[in-house]
């Protein structure tokens, strides 16, 4: 089993039609690839036969999760440069692990799958590790189901979010100015949304996936507000209302544990609605939209903040992300923007604004990973190592594809404008910098 290291490079990259962009490690101490890259380290060969058995990203996830693979150096580095093999030609990579897998009649495949098998061990795989999600009951996004993937990413302890998302606990895009902090950046971001809703003292706000409350109580703290927060997370409810007892607002804020498909007190003057449209799910959409104009008065305005996909060539072959929909957002989708602006259109929206802030989300999420790496011992005691490493990843990861326009955030800010055709927005509503970045 000597120089297993040089032997998976020459399979790697007899495999992906090129050179690997990485140095390897292997279990045996052995290294081979480009000097001076960021190294990948097989820990333990069960990795390969997770990647022979799942080829693609789940096997590369699995053993990432199960701590058979690492990096040493810079995670984004790794993340950028393997990037082209996991997003843009993973059909190729795929079906190239595939032929191996299966032992296709090429000769030449057939030779590295035969050293591929000899490298990994003896079959079948170890089982998914832990953390992954199973057991997944009732139709994709029924309401048992979607309780289901809700507490699978967010019942996993509070203390653990406070370790990653910092004091603010807004878990989505902050707003960032060049020299400002974690917690100035999502202050200006839930301050943009209010205005944006054009809150005044009062003003009935639905806050749609209110998650730990900080939305609601900035509503009702700055603005005087009276906010719902809905959530199916009860870990994040228990805390959200915690923290509005804490502040006194009792008489302005309820938090409660509703489906949005259960909201029955419209109307409402404003609904916000923050990283919350990606659960829905593309055969739900409609009825979210639906559903949020039907809750609001005649004139009053949504705020939908969601992450976006670029759209797909063709968009029937759109798949969820293996790694996401095992470990971080079961059943989670996301949608082009301009399938998320018709749909609005088509439940009766006017469509007002739309703010991209793709780099703001990119520099959210690396502050969060530096937040859990900080404290990382601590993480791993709240949760488990596998956890710790897949927020790592999910999170690294993500700032990448933010970073490389795979995936957009944007804010859409949408007017059930009455008959009369007077949607209360002022002429110019936005004031742009003279400079741009």
């Amino acid at each position: 089993m000597a120089d297993a290291a040089s032997r998976l490079t020459t399979l790697a990259e007899e495999l992906l039609g090129g050179p690997l962009p990485v140095r390897l490690r292997a279990w045996d101490g052995s290294e081979a690839g480009p000097a001076g890259a960021p190294v990948l380290i097989v820990r333990d060969r069960r990795a390969l036969r997770r990647m022979i058995w799942k080829p693609g990203e789940l096997g590369l996830a699995r053993a990432w999760v199960a701590g058979e693979l690492d990096v040493e150096g810079d995670l984004y580095e790794v993340l950028d440069r393997i990037s082209g093999l996991l997003w843009e030609r993973p059909e190729d990579t795929r079906s190239r692990l595939t032929a191996l897998r299966d032992s296709v009649r090429d000769p030449k495949l057939r030779a590295a799958a035969r050293a591929l098998l000899g490298l990994a061990g003896p079959f079948p795989p170890p089982p998914p590790p832990a953390e992954e999600m199973r057991g997944r009951s009732g139709h994709s996004h029924s309401r048992r189901r979607d309780k289901q993937a809700i507490s699978h990413h967010y019942d996993v302890g509070n203390d653990f979010y406070e370790i990653v998302l910092g004091p603010s606990m807004v878990y989505s895009c902050a707003y960032w100015t060049e020299d400002g902090t974690l917690e100035d950046a999502q202050r200006d971001k839930l301050d943009l949304i209010a205005r944006k809703l054009n809150l005044t003292e009062g003003d009935r706000l639905l806050d749609v996936g209110c998650g730990w409350g900080s939305m609601a109580l900035h509503a009702a703290r700055e603005y005087g507000a009276r906010v719902v927060g809905i959530t199916l997370s009860r870990e994040q409810a228990a805390y959200a209302r915690k923290r509005v007892a804490d502040e006194g607002l009792t008489d302005l804020v309820e938090i409660r544990v509703q489906d949005y498909r259960d909201v029955a007190d419209g109307p409402y003057d404003a609904i916000s609605s923050i990283g919350m449209a990606e659960h829905v799910g593309a055969v739900k959409y409609r009825e979210y939209a639906d559903t949020l104009y039907g809750l609001l008065k005649p004139g009053g305005r949504l705020l939908n903040h969601q992450i976006s996909r670029r759209p797909e060539p063709d968009e029937e072959a759109y798949e969820i992300d293996p790694f996401i929909d095992a470990y971080v957002f079961p059943d989670g989708e996301l949608a082009p923007m301009g399938r998320t602006l018709s749909t609005l259109e088509d439940a009766g929206f006017e469509v007002r604004d739309v703010e991209a802030l793709r780099e703001h989300y990119a520099l959210t999420l690396r502050r969060w990973v530096a937040n859990l790496e900080r404290e990382w011992d601590r993480a791993v005691r709240l949760t488990s190592p596998g956890r710790a490493r897949i927020w790592r990843l999910y999170m690294a990861a993500s700032a990448v594809s933010f970073e490389r326009n795979r995936i957009g955030v944007n804010q859409f800010l949408a007017v059930k404008t009455p008959l009369s055709g007077k949607s209360g927005t002022a002429l110019r509503p936005r004031v742009w910098n003279e400079k741009t970045a």
